[in-house]
């Protein structure tokens, strides 16, 4: 009597724990807070993923924006902004275009960065819709999500996440000025990891080391111009004084879209994870153009 007594205990912990395990226990609630433009593609194609597993995705986004459009795989949230679509399809198209112009080099860098100032402006005025809608941050606090996945090179996801103390997941290709490297808190040696743009090699001489050192310099009044109105706001909202660099100190988890086939190898910390793949999820045969330019670069011999 026991003895059945005691199975039937034991078949019955059996049967919560695999109830326990089963597919409805591991379904979250993610707040999707995503970066304009390319940045939403990628990201877009984790969300859809996220849903295919069970789990609820909310993508929160101003209304006027490029790409970031309602889709059946998640629930869309809008605020307003005070922009236009028209005046928000020209300051983008207008930001690209510089990137064309064959102009010197002293007139590109003062038109670059008068635009990214406007940009950086409007992305200001966005951010400032959301964190500062109390309607619509009341709503999202009594949601209860479980994770905030955001990519920081638009820090406004990442300062809402610290204010509603949600678990963030970065999910980038990189942030200017190693404010990535600085928020991971990883070794970064300028003698040994090649600067952004500076196409020093992996092996550099010592006056390319001193390259590598005095480069990114010159980016820390871009960072400063579009960085500094976001830590302004996580303070007021956080009612103390806090730096972007904590901001992105508290991210649970950094997905980074590369990999070392791409980019030099470098040191990594824990939660840092290279997803660069994701980037040919909705992969197409190459045209004959794209196909006859692969094979001029590299001979058919060449190819695995």
């Amino acid at each position: 009597m026991a003895l059945g007594l005691q199975l039937r205990r034991h078949v019955l912990a059996g049967l919560l724990l695999c109830l326990c395990a089963g597919r409805w226990a591991e379904a979250g609630k993610v707040l999707v807070v995503p970066m304009e433009g390319s940045h939403w593609l990628s990201m877009r194609e984790a969300v859809r993923e996220l849903h295919a597993r069970g789990h609820q995705a909310v993508v929160v986004a101003p209304e006027v924006n490029m790409h970031i459009k309602a889709e059946d795989f998640f629930i869309m949230k809008t605020y307003s902004i005070p922009y236009t679509q028209e005046k928000f399809d020209s300051l983008m198209k207008t930001h690209v275009h510089l990137l064309f112009e064959k102009v010197h080099w002293v007139t590109m860098f003062l038109q670059t960065m008068a635009s990214l100032k406007k940009a950086s402006l409007l992305f200001e005025r966005s951010c400032e819709g959301l964190l500062y809608n109390k309607d619509l941050i009341r709503h999202l606090n009594a949601s209860s999500f479980d994770v905030v996945l955001t990519d920081p090179v638009h820090p406004c996801g990442a300062v809402l996440a610290k204010y509603l103390s949600i678990p963030a997941v970065f999910f980038l290709r990189s942030v200017p000025c190693d404010l990535d490297v600085e928020g991971t808190a990883c070794p970064n040696p300028f003698s040994y990891v090649p600067r952004l743009l500076t196409t020093n090699p992996d092996r550099m001489t010592f006056f390319q080391r001193v390259k590598n050192m005095l480069y990114p310099l010159s980016l820390k009044y871009i960072c400063w111009v579009s960085f500094t109105p976001y830590e302004r706001m996580a303070s007021e909202l956080l009612q103390r004084e806090v730096s972007l660099v904590e901001i992105l100190a508290s991210g649970s988890m950094w997905l980074f879209r590369g990999d070392f086939v791409m980019d030099y190898p470098r040191p990594i910390m824990p939660n840092m994870v290279f997803i660069g793949g994701i980037n040919c999820a909705n992969r197409k045969p190459l045209s004959q153009v794209c196909t006859a330019f692969v094979l001029s670069v590299f001979p058919v011999e060449h190819i695995p």
